[in-house]
C-alpha cells in the first residue's frame, strides 16, 4: 500500500446497496408469510362430503364431515376420504404458497 493511503471505512461499494436489497427482500417474505398463515383454501372429497381448511402455511385450520357420511360409511372408506381431502388441501396450500412467494424468491425453495 502507498504511504498515507486510508482504506474506507464501510463495506466496500456496492455492498451497502445490496444489503439494503437484501433486507428489503427479507421484510417483504416475512409479509407475505404472515398473509399466507391468514388466507385459506378448502379441499372436499366424497363429494363434498369430507372438508378440509388449511392455511397457506400449511396449518390445518377445520375439518367438516357430513353427518351422514358417519351413518353409512364404513371405516376404510372413511379414513380414504379424510386422507384424500387433506392431501388435496395441502397440495392447494402449498400452490398458493408457491404463488405468493414465486415472485421474490425467482423460484428459489423457500
Amino acid at each position: 500500500m502507498a504511504k498515507g493511503y486510508r482504506r474506507p471505512s464501510g463495506p466496500p461499494a456496492g455492498q451497502s446497496g445490496m444489503l439494503q436489497q437484501f433486507q428489503r427482500l427479507q421484510q417483504q417474505l416475512a409479509e407475505v408469510q404472515q398473509q399466507l398463515a391468514e388466507e385459506t383454501v378448502t379441499a372436499s372429497s366424497g363429494g363434498g362430503a369430507v372438508k378440509v381448511t388449511m392455511t397457506g402455511d400449511q396449518k390445518c385450520k377445520a375439518v367438516e364431515i357430513a353427518p351422514e357420511l358417519l351413518k353409512e360409511a364404513d371405516a376404510e372408506m372413511f379414513q380414504d376420504l379424510v386422507l384424500a381431502a387433506v392431501n388435496l388441501a395441502l397440495d392447494q396450500s402449498r400452490a398458493l404458497a408457491a404463488e405468493r412467494l414465486g415472485p421474490l424468491t425467482g423460484g428459489l425453495p423457500i
